[in-house]
């Protein structure tokens, strides 16, 4: 699909099809509506640090980085702000 519509493709990697299928198994393995509530919180929270990696990447490569260190870099700066989110979420009263 990428190949023809990178859009689509982009569309379709976006899907949180991981999210949704670890919910099903944490459902089916512990029933809790409350545990379910803080897991999909503490996810929506956690995609968020991994965001400017889609912004970082295409302006790298537009600028002539080539792709393998425009993603290790992207990656770099994922890992950096997931850090700052688990040090400072806690601190700003988010539970993760």
């Amino acid at each position: 699909m990428a190949r023809r519509n990178p859009g689509g493709g982009a569309l379709i990697a976006s899907l949180p099809l991981v999210s949704v299928l670890g919910m099903v198994w944490l459902w089916a393995a512990r029933p809790d509506a409350e545990n379910m509530a803080h897991h999909a919180q503490a996810t929506f929270w956690y995609v968020l640090p991994s965001l400017p990696m889609f912004l970082l990447i295409p302006a790298l490569l537009r600028r002539g980085l080539p792709f393998w260190p425009a993603l290790g870099l992207g990656c770099l700066l994922t890992i950096g702000l997931y850090i700052a989110m688990t040090t400072l979420g806690p601190r700003f009263g988010l539970k993760l």
